[in-house]
């Protein structure tokens, strides 16, 4: 078998473990009498979502909700692997899992999901090229578009990008000069014993075990997003033993989670989201997000359409929604990136340039923003020049598994 194919009985036993007010209003996203038709037909259906917090927001749903005519907009906050798990059980709740793109062949392969026809999306247009273009820095499918088409033609979306990022390093620069701090070395290194974290997430977690490994002369895996079952048993002989020497804090799983920890100073250094930064900056708290030197770890989240879904033409409105600017704005001023370019449109001016183009922030405070600061990291064009790997499913899925089995229980 394939190693990129998973068997559906291997996922399905390693889950078991585990009033269309914006009609007519000039907004990219509804309008003229086309609008007025697809409200009506979606005022019959209702829209079901699961994902992570980053982007199931009661108030992006209400908007939706409004914007669109839906009859009712529900969101339920999961991880991944949680959300996973209930959706290959055979779970009909939902209509829409806002999933990471590395997760799509757990659902592709065992027919969990429809792909949603790119024509059916209004705002696609302006999709960036990361999501349209290949870059010759990885095969294809280990970027982000290799692992979101349905079809080679690139008609069709298993799942239509909503928020991606650039991940790095979130540390407190009273602790830490920005030197030890750039580089993923910095959340294994003896000095921060007992104050550096890990996400719980395991494909994340190997990944940056294995960028911290080539950094230290102790593997040279060359996709640390897809490693072979050797390089995985190295990395957990790692991780496993930063584990018994008390290298870790804690293992944060949530937003909220993250943010107290770095903002208590329990943790000095750790692996991090850049919104939670910004979110403990804004608690007048010293925090500052790395520019590692093996480079960034990319990922995209978007709304994937559950094949047993009754509210397809729903599904396919929210993802459309997405693209239309004005979820973005939300997303954007949290510190990640929408992917498509109608979000210039939609922003003010003066936050499209702090946020995106690296320019200095102009204006009032704002979460701890003062006049003048500048994004941790620069512009969205400079942050993507220095990605080391994009997330990605690893053929050694359960093998990786197993060996995080093996660390949790160390």
């Amino acid at each position: 078998m394939d190693k990129y194919e998973l068997s559906r009985r291997a996922l399905l036993k390693r889950s078991a473990g585990i009033a269309a007010v914006a009609m007519g209003a000039g907004t990219p996203f509804l309008n003229s009498r086309a609008a007025w038709a697809q409200a009506q037909d979606l005022a019959g259906q209702q829209l079901r979502t699961i994902g992570l917090s980053v982007t199931v927001q009661e108030r992006i749903l209400a908007d939706f909700k409004a914007a669109s005519g839906v009859g009712s907009a529900t969101g339920t906050a999961a991880t991944f692997p949680d959300a996973q798990t209930k959706i290959l059980s055979g779970s009909t709740d939902y209509d829409c899992w806002e999933t990471i793109a590395e997760r799509l062949p757990a659902v592709v392969m065992t027919n969990n999901v429809e792909p949603i026809a790119a024509s059916s999306l209004k705002n696609w247009a302006n999709i960036r090229d990361t999501f349209t273009t290949a870059s010759d820095k990885w095969d294809r499918r280990s970027q982000i578009v290799g692992q979101i088409w349905a079809d080679e033609a690139q008609t069709s979306l298993y799942m239509v990008p909503a928020v991606y990022n650039y991940d790095s390093i979130g540390y407190n620069p009273d602790v830490l000069s920005a030197e030890e701090a750039n580089t993923w070395t910095a959340i294994f290194d003896p000095k921060w014993k007992g104050k550096s974290g890990l996400n719980t997430d395991p494909l994340i977690a190997f990944g940056q075990a294995v960028l911290a490994m080539n950094s230290l002369g102790l593997s040279a895996v060359a996709n640390p997003g897809n490693p072979s079952a050797a390089e995985i048993d190295e990395a957990a002989k790692f991780l496993i033993s930063k584990k018994k020497e008390g290298q870790f804090r804690a293992l944060w799983g949530d937003f909220g989670e993250l943010v107290n920890l770095l903002a208590s100073g329990e943790m000095v250094v750790c692996d991090a989201w850049q919104p939670a930064v910004m979110a403990v900056k804004a608690q007048g708290k010293a925090c500052k997000y790395a520019i590692p030197k093996e480079g960034y770890r990319a990922w995209a989240i978007g709304p994937s359409l559950i094949a047993s879904s009754p509210n397809k033409e729903a599904v396919s409105a929210y993802a459309d929604y997405w693209l239309s600017g004005a979820p973005g704005i939300t997303v954007s001023e949290q510190g990640y990136y929408s992917p498509t370019t109608n979000i210039k449109d939609a922003m003010a001016p003066e936050k499209y340039a702090f946020w995106y183009e690296g320019k200095p922030w102009v204006g009032a405070e704002e979460r701890g923003i003062k006049e003048g600061d500048l994004r941790d990291g620069g512009s969205l064009e400079e942050r993507a020049k220095n990605v080391a790997y994009w997330h990605q499913w690893p053929d050694e899925y359960d093998h990786l598994i197993g060996k995080w089995d093996e660390f949790l229980n160390a």
